[in-house]
């Protein structure tokens, strides 16, 4: 069971966010995604703060409101390791991990109309066995439109928190610290965001508290592309209907991002 503490971190300046909501355990699908882990709750315990992917060799990919936390716990921004371990949770001494230094978007604010919310983690060597994810190119999701987009399928990945368990008191988020992968359908599109249904009912999941900073690549089973359409940064509190996702092929966060990669 993921801590109180946990919740309250991936909620941080969006709203709740998480893990993967009726899906599965990713196993080597995606080895590209990988866990945040920082010593944020309890000093010397490293610990999931939350997700992301890497997108060069060098450079991992994840929400600037994870790093913005770090920062305003006044830990210094060297003190990150990202882990791509199947199951990065406890971090024990068998645990693969990375140490980085995380660089968090200038840009970053809270405004819906567009949060920049996007961050890196630099690393001092080349990542070796992984091949890194793609970025969409400008303007994608604005060339399609919502009718393009209809019925588009995404898949989300992360390391947070499971589909809550409702009933007999207050609710129950299962956490297991493993890598999960959703499949969820297009809802909507606005100047930042892609909004994506994870309604059980319609046989969609999505994320969840600890996902945040995960991707939702586009496209999903024989059809996935290994292209970051989106990273989770919020949806309802519940985590039962909204994958809230913020677009990568905008100005804001490709600006950011040019800076150390390569753009499409």
């Amino acid at each position: 069971m993921i801590s109180i503490a946990v919740l309250a971190a991936a909620t941080l300046a969006a709203g709740p966010v998480g893990a993967i909501t009726y899906g599965q355990p990713d196993g080597t699908g995606h080895p590209n995604v990988g866990a945040l882990i920082a010593e944020w709750s309890t000093p010397g315990v490293k610990e999931i703060l939350c997700s992301g992917t890497l997108i060069a060799t060098r450079v991992f990919l994840t929400a600037a409101h994870c790093t913005a936390f770090l920062e305003s716990l006044g830990i210094p921004n060297t003190q990150i390791w990202v882990s791509f371990d199947q199951d990065a949770d406890p971090v024990t001494a068998s645990t693969n991990l990375i140490q980085g230094q995380w660089i968090t978007n200038p840009g970053f604010n809270q405004r819906q109309s567009d949060p920049g919310d996007v961050a890196v983690v630099l690393f001092s060597q080349n990542v070796q066995g992984i091949t890194p994810a793609q970025l969409p190119t400008a303007g994608l999701f604005d060339q399609l439109g919502p009718r393009g987009l209809r019925r588009q399928k995404f898949t989300a990945v992360g390391y947070g928190v499971q589909a809550p368990e409702i009933g007999g008191g207050p609710p129950n988020w299962p956490f297991d610290g493993m890598r999960w992968k959703a499949v969820s359908e297009f809802r909507a599109l606005t100047p930042a965001w892609l909004r994506l249904s994870q309604n059980d009912a319609t046989n969609d999941g999505g994320t969840c508290f600890g996902d945040s900073g995960g991707p939702n690549f586009l496209g999903a089973d024989a059809g996935e592309t290994p292209v970051v359409a989106a990273i989770t940064i919020t949806g309802d509190a519940m985590c039962l209907a909204t994958n809230v996702t913020y677009r990568l092929d905008r100005p804001a966060p490709r600006n950011f991002l040019a800076n150390f990669v390569v753009l499409p």
